[in-house]
């Protein structure tokens, strides 16, 4: 965690550090477990329903169906032969250190992150990220921010009926991403991308693996290029596990997610950062150095600008926070650069891209703190080969 000097306010807010706390029997009135069920073959509703379970979700992509069950079913369901495996539908938990956050800036300024990954010289060359969409599944974007133009999205969040964020963690990745390129506030990695609001937590930053895995479902559906996911946890799931592999592998989605706030210890990075399907990106500051809770491990593949990070925020104003939260999107916004220069590009390529154009820190080529290095967008839009007519 940062040190904060007393007497000198910083706008700052760590990543959401995701704890993870099952939904245990007797939490609903009705005695039942939320849990996720994995099938070997087809998923069967109507199997779960006999065991008077209520169907929450029933995935498209994974052989896998979101419940709640009896304690007693739970059991029963674990010895059928249809049953490849039955977990827990952990509640994932933001606990974030939140400061107030200043007021709008009169004109646009360029932040530091932006100007450090080179982002704007890519611009000067004519890619800003035109006609990628990017799906940035978090507490939901601020549709009403004169700094953003969110496309569409969806909740998955129970009660609420609008991808609006409540929250501000969301709005602020968003900008990070694809803050337009206007005459006031700031600007994004990729100002031209296209948003999109998949929510998947709730105004206190909490959620379920469930609606995570709904919303990478909606983000295959809807021909997402990116999914930014600024979350994570120390609780692995098989059913995220084979969602991202799904997304990845089969539907060509590049998926980067935040490492986590764990570090400085080893074999820290969380999930779902920690998938071989996804990258898994950490936080430096504004002398390249790696922050002290920056999450690390052999799965850390990138790092970016995530310390005191200034960007939009929910009702129309502006902040500063930090994390690998804030790490992440930078990644994101410099994926979108180099698929508007290539949309063929494959989810492999264009992780060998970013990690070959890496600026090398720490250890020559790779180490378990820094990955393959920071980000560069400007060297990334370079190496990647125009699209073929």
């Amino acid at each position: 965690m940062l040190n904060i000097k007393k007497g000198f306010a910083l706008f700052l807010a760590s990543i959401f550090i995701l704890s993870i706390t099952p939904f245990v029997a007797g939490a609903t009135p009705s005695n039942k477990v939320a849990v996720i069920v994995g099938f070997k073959q087809e998923p069967n509703p109507q199997l779960i329903r006999s065991h008077g379970g209520e169907v929450k979700y029933v995935y498209r992509y994974i052989p896998a169906i979101a419940a709640s069950l009896p304690p007693p079913a739970i059991d029963a369901l674990r010895k059928n032969p249809e049953i490849a495996y039955i977990e827990l539908d952990h509640e994932v938990r933001a606990i974030p250190l939140a400061k107030p956050t200043p007021p709008p800036q009169p004109a646009q300024n360029t932040p530091w992150g932006v100007a450090k990954i080179e982002a704007p010289k890519v611009w000067n060359v004519g890619y800003k990220g035109a006609g990628v969409k990017v799906a940035i599944l978090d507490t939901g974007i601020d549709t009403k921010h004169p700094d953003l133009t969110v496309m569409g999205g969806a909740t998955f969040v129970k009660g609420t009926r609008s991808y609006n964020d409540d929250n501000g963690h969301g709005t602020h990745v968003a900008g990070i991403v694809a803050a337009l390129d206007n005459s006031i506030g700031v600007v994004g990695v990729a100002p031209e991308a296209e948003l999109y609001a998949v929510k998947v937590l709730n105004k206190q930053g909490s959620g379920w693996v469930s609606d995570v895995i709904a919303g990478i479902e909606w983000s295959i559906t809807n021909g997402m290029q990116v999914i930014s996911m600024s979350f994570g946890s120390t609780s692995d799931s098989q059913a995220l596990h084979d969602e991202c592999d799904k997304a990845y592998y089969i539907a060509g989605i590049v998926l980067v997610a935040a490492a986590g706030n764990d570090g400085p210890g080893e074999n820290t990075v969380n999930y779902p950062a920690k998938y071989s399907s996804v990258i898994a990106v950490g936080a430096t500051d504004e002398n390249d150095n790696v922050a002290d809770w920056s999450s690390r491990g052999p799965e850390l593949e990138l790092t970016a600008p995530g310390v005191n990070i200034y960007s939009t925020y929910k009702g129309s104003t502006y902040g500063t926070l930090s994390g690998t939260s804030m790490a992440c999107p930078h990644v994101t916004g410099t994926v979108a650069l180099i698929l508007s220069k290539n949309p063929s590009l494959t989810p492999s390529e264009v992780r060998g891209i970013l990690q070959q154009t890496a600026v090398d820190l720490g250890q020559p080529r790779y180490d378990l703190t820094y990955g393959y290095g920071r980000v560069n967008a400007s060297a990334a839009v370079a190496a990647t080969p125009s699209r073929s007519p």
